[in-house]
């Protein structure tokens, strides 16, 4: 882990190199939070990182978006996932399922996707497949704008817990 003073009197390289990959395929976000030091702290930190998704025109937040894997999809099953992803999939048991709960998966991110235009996202630690489906069923009935601004709630809690275990305050 590295302390949140050292964090703030690294190089944007060095910042980069150790925070690029805490948004999902997205160094860029990196990048930009790094002007913004020094940090108070973690949440800090974290607010800039979303400030500058936020502040992304739309055509790159929706880039952004696609740059998440589908849950229980055909990246988790080809074993291509990131390894924060692959973790978090694996706590929530996608890792594991039958072939009869991957089906519905399948279904549902398909469904999703057709309606949204990128991935479903959501912060799986501490939920169970169960939970997870459930709210992915009631996600699909939403309005596009709203959808979007849960997804982004859900990066959020995603790259909160990922700053979390990188960063000591």
């Amino acid at each position: 882990m590295t302390g949140l003073a050292a964090l703030n009197d690294m190089d944007a390289p060095a910042f980069e190199a150790l925070l690029g990959s805490v948004f999902e395929h997205a160094p860029w976000v990196a990048r930009a939070a790094w002007a913004r030091r020094p940090f108070a702290d973690i949440a800090d930190l974290h607010a800039a990182m979303m400030a500058a998704v936020r502040a992304a025109p739309v055509e790159t937040r929706r880039a952004f978006l696609n740059g998440h894997p589908e849950l229980a999809g055909p990246e988790a099953r080809a074993r291509s996932l990131t390894a924060d992803s692959a973790s978090e999939q694996g706590s929530a048991g996608l890792d594991r399922m039958g072939e009869a709960d991957a089906q519905v998966f399948d279904r549902l991110n398909a469904a999703y996707r057709a309606r949204f235009g990128f991935p479903f996202i959501i912060a799986v630690r501490g939920r169970g497949r169960a939970e997870i489906r459930s709210i992915f069923e009631a996600r699909l009935g939403r309005d596009p704008a709203v959808e979007e601004a849960t997804a982004l709630e859900e990066v959020a809690q995603i790259t909160r817990m990922r700053l979390d275990r990188l960063i000591t305050p």
